[in-house]
């Protein structure tokens, strides 16, 4: 037997901002508020499904976002690449430059907070 991811957990100074941005972005729904602040989303089906949940930790002194070793890749799933691009950036994220060439078949965003994550081509089934 193997082991599973079931939540992301991102320190940020601002979770009800990035709450709203990623649920958007994902199509998840806010799952729970801890006494510290901190917010879970995930998908509607909730904790433990096949996706895994993200845990919006605040955070008084968090490094400014740029490129770090982790980072989340996402897919569109009802529209192509180009449709999904013009969503997330009316949503505030924002184009990157992490040192790509221009030449790559994905798009690397910020999302409001600063934090990287990449918009892959492939379009994906929904679950």
């Amino acid at each position: 037997m193997a082991s599973r991811i079931s939540e992301l957990v991102l320190a940020c100074r601002d979770p009800e901002l990035l709450a709203r941005f990623w649920c958007e972005v994902l199509d998840y729904v806010e799952l729970d508020r801890e006494e510290d602040g901190s917010i879970e989303i995930g998908p509607r089906e909730g904790f433990g499904g096949p996706q895994p949940t993200i845990v919006l930790s605040p955070e008084d002194d968090v490094p400014d976002a740029g490129l770090f070793r982790l980072h989340i890749d996402i897919n569109a799933t009802d529209r192509d690449q180009d449709a999904e691009l013009e969503r997330l950036l009316k949503l505030g994220a924002r184009h990157a430059d992490v040192g790509q060439t221009g030449e790559e078949p994905w798009h690397v965003l910020a999302d409001p907070e600063g934090n990287v994550f990449c918009l892959l081509r492939r379009r994906l089934d929904p679950l």
